[in-house]
């Protein structure tokens, strides 16, 4: 077993979000994705032009509730029902206690790919559909197309891979100086590198915007960018 840092241990190729790292999974990420809580009052802003009175929203891969629990608060007076979605059973019990008695949220305990999407207004993948195999990803942008209302909004956070070789050394080199400067050690970078063969698969902007082209999306633009990470923001 490898050590990630942050009390979380995987193995080689073996990276997972049960077990352990729920528990630590909150501590972990902040430090390990850019402007994390940035991009959740990013989306909660947004959000205010796409939920409107019995609005239906869903969260892709809902963790610990971090951002199901700020949705909540925000649009509680308007009878929005949020549904937060994760495959794994402790995050879901994470998400329960960070959400309390929120009557405007219901937590599935499931993959995404076996979802029945309800109408909606709003679907959210929080840097979630990357670790999705490639070979399900195209199935999951049709459903959630076809589960949006016209007009309803979709909005992706993703770790993207550069265009070319140059740049993706460049792209890198600065993630890691940045993993650094959150006080990670060259053993858990190298870690966290191995333990995730497999397990995530970037795609590049382009094969992003693809996935959303072939789903229906006409309309989109990327509405946050630092370095490796970026979120779009599509429109049915």
């Amino acid at each position: 077993m490898d050590d990630m840092g942050d009390s979380i241990k995987a193995k080689n190729a073996g990276w997972t979000f049960g077990g352990e790292t729920a528990k630590n999974f909150d501590v972990h990420v902040e430090k390990s994705v850019p402007f994390y809580h940035q991009g959740h009052d990013l989306i909660s802003k947004i959000s205010d032009y796409f939920l409107n009175k019995e609005s239906v929203c869903y969260e892709l891969g809902c963790s610990t509730g971090t951002l199901i629990a700020k949705l909540a608060q925000r649009h509680r007076d308007k009878n929005v029902r949020i549904i937060g979605v994760d495959s794994e059973e402790e995050m879901i019990s994470c998400a329960q206690e960070k959400c309390g008695d929120a009557v405007n949220v219901t937590l599935v305990n499931s993959d995404i790919i076996d979802m029945k999407f309800e109408k909606s207004d709003l679907i959210i993948a929080y840097y979630t559909i990357q670790f999705i195999k490639p070979k399900d990803r195209q199935i999951i942008f049709d459903r959630i197309y076809e589960s949006l209302n016209w007009g309803g909004g979709f909005l992706l956070f993703e770790k993207v891979r550069a265009p070319d070789a140059r740049f993706q050394d460049m792209m890198t080199g600065i993630y890691t100086d940045y993993k650094l400067d959150q006080g990670y050690n060259e053993e858990e970078i190298i870690g966290k590198l191995r333990s995730l063969k497999g397990v995530l698969e970037p795609f590049s902007v382009k094969g992003n915007h693809d996935l959303l082209t072939r789903a229906g999306f006409i309309d989109y633009m990327t509405i946050m960018k630092y370095v490796c990470f970026q979120g779009f923001l599509a429109i049915k």
